[in-house]
């Protein structure tokens, strides 16, 4: 079959516009979550080490960014900003620092009260130092479980986005895009819509087993469970 999945209403392969729009989403994803989650990581860490007045107002701030739902946040900035593919990428990264910046935190503080802090500070070690090479390192593999399980939740988000037309704007195939583009058609050519969808739907769903998968590799914790 020259078309394995059909075309969409303008005569283009629906397969090769899927798989053009799945490098699309792992692009946004990896972006997005390299932004968001460095600059997160690096909160949540100074709030832990640094404590007091520091650790009350990132905290605080975290807690109001994490009152408002997602969807309706990224719609504000976007209208603000305007839609296009950077202007996506950073608005999910706004989105996504403040989970990082909690869970960081927490492990940070369980990090702060180990014996080699002390030792690393009665030695003469910096601040920057101590959070660089001695707690940084603990975090890696929290961070990289917490950024595996967050591909699938930054592929609803830029598909969402680019379905209600305020994300990547058409003809790029992305595959909210593209499930807009089927919407109207769903009763006398459903694979316009359906495939994008499953794409959508599969991709998540790898993703969040990966992540399931590389947490009970990495935390020690859940390893004899």
């Amino acid at each position: 079959m020259e078309y394995p999945l059909g075309t969409d209403k303008q005569g283009r392969d629906i397969l090769s516009r899927i798989m053009h729009g799945a490098r699309i989403s792992l692009m946004v994803s990896s972006l997005a979550i390299l932004l968001g989650g460095g600059l997160g990581t690096l909160l949540g860490m100074l709030a832990a080490y640094r404590g007091g007045k520091t650790d009350a107002i990132i905290m605080r701030i975290v807690d109001i960014k994490l009152a408002f739902p997602s969807i309706l946040l990224a719609l504000v900035l976007v209208a603000a900003i305007g839609a296009g593919f950077t202007t996506v990428i950073v608005v999910i990264a706004v989105l996504l620092w403040a989970r990082y910046a909690r869970v960081v935190r927490g492990e940070a503080l369980a990090i702060k009260q180990q014996d080699f802090i002390d030792r690393a500070r009665v030695s003469g070690a910096s601040n920057s130092r101590i959070m660089m090479r001695h707690i940084f390192p603990n975090l890696v593999n929290t961070v990289v479980v917490l950024a595996t399980l967050e591909v699938g939740h930054v592929i609803i988000l830029e598909s969402t986005l680019s379905f209600l037309g305020a994300g990547i704007p058409a003809p790029t195939p992305a595959w909210g895009v593209m499930v807009a583009d089927g919407r109207d058609l769903i009763t006398t050519a459903w694979w316009i819509f359906l495939f994008p969808c499953l794409a959508i739907v599969l991709t998540v769903l790898s993703m969040n087993l990966l992540g399931d998968w590389l947490r009970d590799k990495l935390d020690p914790k859940l390893r004899n469970v």
